[in-house]
């Protein structure tokens, strides 16, 4: 998997700010790689730009975030369970979440490491505004981006120097955020799997 994310980013970073937007789109409803490498990567090699690439990165992601919604709206539970097939509790986790938050969870998958995809398609699923998921998606990725874009534009040369680093720490995030919502997951069904045999007995 990790040598199949490489690749997919070695494409997209070898289409330049095509790449971008192509990367951003898939990402919101597909398994790629998250836009942000390819951002950061852009936005140190011409700070100028930084900008640009986060508008770039907001509006595809934003577009494939409106892709996903309709997957969800016009395929239904199925489709969500065919997507995340490994993981189908999942949809039962986004429902509490909406139902407890609203359109603010969508923001929150959006702006942090939180699958976005989940989202997307599970909106549609839900039925939820499109209005209110459209305008939750725009500041949640958009205030993700331009933020990443802000810091290396202001501290760009600085960052530079550590550019190895930066990329590691951002990557061990993102491993970990993953490791801790699969052990969730795993955690889950396992006292599930415990209620249903204690219920039996």
């Amino acid at each position: 998997m990790h040598e199949i994310f490489a690749q997919m980013s070695a494409y997209f970073q070898s289409m330049g700010i095509w790449g971008l937007a192509l990367n951003s789109f898939i990402e919101s409803f597909f398994l790629v790689p998250p836009p942000d490498f390819l951002l950061i990567i852009m936005d140190l090699a011409k700070p100028k730009e930084a900008m640009f690439y986060a508008l770039v990165c907001s509006i595809a992601s934003i577009l494939g975030g409106l892709v996903g919604y309709y997957i969800g709206l016009f395929g239904g539970r199925p489709v969500f369970n065919w997507f995340f097939r490994k993981h189908p509790e999942q949809f039962e986790e986004v429902e509490k979440l909406y139902n407890k938050y609203g359109a603010i969870a969508v923001f929150f998958a959006g702006f942090t490491p939180i699958p976005y995809k989940v989202f997307t398609i599970a909106s549609g699923v839900l039925k939820m505004n499109v209005l209110q998921f459209t305008l939750a998606s725009f500041f949640g990725r958009a205030g993700r981006f331009f933020l990443v874009s802000v810091v290396l534009m202001l501290f760009g040369e600085m960052i530079k120097q550590y550019i190895e680093l930066v990329v590691a720490l951002v990557s061990v995030v993102i491993i970990l955020f993953f490791i801790i919502l699969w052990y969730k997951g795993k955690s889950k069904i396992k006292n599930e799997n415990k209620k249903l045999e204690t219920d039996s007995l």
